[in-house]
């Protein structure tokens, strides 16, 4: 989230005036992220997400959308879109693609216990399972191909290490894409960027996921890879946190045990989800977009979490 694309009161409140959501109170741009441009909507009817859309289309939107509704509809503690009284849910503002979601109560967690862990693990299953009968399909935009695309272009940023680290891992990754295990692996509708800062909590309570732009289907081992990556791990050092570790898996595995191919495919998952946000971070750090309110994340942390997965790899028993 930032802000890319600056919005007037008179203009939000217009589409909340659309949305029937009453008068705009206030309107806060946020500056976490650095996909869409974000604001915290508060009307006399509630507190709202209005996002703006720099980069997805009005044709790959209904996805998302329709996914975080279909979500919220089993129960799965999502924000719903709201909608017009034609049932739309996708709009345009400043000529770019809009929503409004219901703002979820709570606070992100970024000092996560083993308990938070566990109930990210427990949830995350749940979501997968719910999503299972979704009937509308759209690749992770973000997956192996556009690694493949986009690496050439943040490569002349790079060392010589850095490039080689790359460059080996990429054909690991593509050699592990053409296996059979990694097709035999269970997919669905997929986060796909399920970090801390995505999730709230109430105390030890877990209160939503939010962030779903990301979103995609794609196995859903590579969902749960990204979240041990970011939730179970030491951030200076990228080294998993065992008990957290522990938890998360334990947590899926509850409602979703994972299978045979899932099991032998852990660590070069976790090697993928780390390569896939190395990759993203290097793109945004050194081909910034102008923004008003931008903070562009550190891309070293993942090179880290990237060594870690090849030289300490996590692997579980048959």
């Amino acid at each position: 989230m930032a802000v890319f694309t600056e919005v007037s009161e008179p203009q939000a409140e217009q589409l909340m005036q659309q949305l029937q959501l009453g008068q705009l109170v206030s309107l806060q741009g946020i500056c976490d992220g650095i996909e869409n441009t974000n604001y915290f909507a508060t009307t006399t009817h509630g507190d709202f997400v209005l996002t703006l859309f720099e980069r997805l289309s009005h044709a790959q939107l209904p996805f998302y959308l329709q996914l975080m509704k279909h979500l919220a509809a089993q129960g799965i503690k999502v924000p719903m879109p709201q909608s017009n009284a034609q049932g739309d849910i996708l709009f345009t503002l400043c000529d770019k693609p809009a929503a409004v979601v219901e703002r979820l109560r709570g606070e992100s967690e970024l000092h996560p216990t083993s308990r938070h862990c566990q109930a990210v693990g427990d949830m995350l299953a749940r979501m997968h399972l719910a999503g299972a009968n979704f009937e509308m399909s759209q690749p992770n935009l973000r997956n192996l191909s556009w690694w493949n695309e986009t690496a050439p272009i943040v490569m002349p940023h790079l060392s010589p290490a850095q490039n080689h680290l790359l460059a080996s891992e990429l054909a690991f990754q593509n050699h592990v894409a053409a296996s059979s295990a990694h097709q035999a692996l269970p997919r669905g509708p997929v986060h796909a960027d399920l970090f801390r800062n995505n999730v709230l909590f109430e105390g030890e309570h877990l209160s939503g996921f939010f962030d779903f732009y990301f979103a995609g289907v794609d196995a859903w081992l590579f969902d749960l890879a990204v979240a041990l990556n970011d939730w179970c791990i030491d951030l200076d050092s990228g080294v998993f946190v065992p008990d957290r570790f522990a938890a998360m898996l334990a947590a899926y595995q509850g409602v979703r045990p994972l299978q045979a191919p899932e099991r032998q495919l852990l660590n070069p998952m976790l090697r993928a989800a780390a390569l896939r946000f190395w990759i993203s971070r290097l793109w945004d750090y050194h081909l910034p977009r102008e923004a008003s309110m931008l903070q562009a994340h550190d891309p070293s942390h993942f090179e880290r979490v990237l060594g870690q997965r090849i030289h300490q790899p996590m692997v579980l028993n048959a």
